[in-house]
């Protein structure tokens, strides 16, 4: 099989402008997030909206692609991508442009979903732990997800899911495993572009989680595990503490 990564980048954020392109250790951001994704896929792009991001790919030596500024999702812009670089890939794998210290392991286990034929749609989650506390459990911006047996998601929410009854809330960490949603996602072509023309569901709107609108379509996410620590940029401070990160963990960056 071969595999395509896709890195949405877009310009404008409410919470912090321009991020893909502050920098992080002397670099900019979306310059460390193509470095962990290069050589893990027989190809890989930066898909974004704006000339000053691409020139800034451009000049580290990347591959860029523009896309239109009115995607409401990286899903979609990713699509929109994909069908620019032309080529046929099997799968295509989106990596969100404020992820710097994404590992190639994780990579490489979304890749290893598609090992089994039947997966169409491929995520990661990472379990929470006792250190975490509960309020990294509570915190609306981090989904929960909830995994079958078979490995599949059954849902995703900006709830804790499952609520376990009769437990006392302090207990629950400790109770049962719960999972943090990684934000890769990886879709076999075919299924990328049918996604991508569905219209928004009502437990997406709901919840505002693209991936519901899939499960409520029927399709199916397969997800990997990862025990992997990474710290996603939203903000400044996140910048911040992305940069304390970088300095105690990866040095050789």
């Amino acid at each position: 099989m071969n595999f395509i990564g896709i890195i949405p980048a877009r310009y404008a954020s409410t919470r912090f402008p321009a991020k893909p392109l502050a920098l992080l250790g002397g670099k900019p951001v979306i310059e460390r997030v193509y470095e962990q994704v290069y050589g893990v896929f027989d190809d890989v792009y930066v898909a974004t909206d704006d000339e000053r991001i691409e020139a800034a790919v451009k000049s580290f030596g990347g591959k860029v692609v523009m896309t239109s500024a009115a995607h409401r999702s990286g899903t979609d812009r990713c699509a929109e991508a994909y069908r620019k670089v032309g080529g046929e890939f099997d799968v295509v794998v989106n990596i969100q442009g404020d992820e710097p210290f994404v590992q190639p392991s994780q990579l490489k286990t979304l890749k290893a979903c598609f090992d089994d034929p039947a997966t169409q749609i491929a995520t990661l989650v990472k379990p929470f732990n006792a250190t975490n506390g509960l309020d990294a459990l509570e915190n609306p911006n981090s989904p929960k997800v909830v995994v079958g047996r078979n490995g599949n998601a059954l849902y995703f929410s900006r709830s804790i899911i499952p609520f376990l009854r009769g437990k006392d809330r302090q207990e629950w960490l400790s109770s049962h495993t719960y999972y943090k949603h990684i934000g890769l996602y990886a879709y076999r072509s075919q299924v990328l572009k049918e996604i991508t023309a569905l219209p928004q569901s009502p437990l997406e709107l709901a919840e505002s989680l693209e991936q519901l609108r899939w499960l409520e379509n029927g399709y199916v996410i397969k997800v990997g595990i990862s025990d992997v620590e990474t710290i996603g940029i939203d903000t400044p401070q996140d910048l911040a503490r992305a940069e304390k990160f970088l300095q105690e963990h990866f040095q050789q960056l």
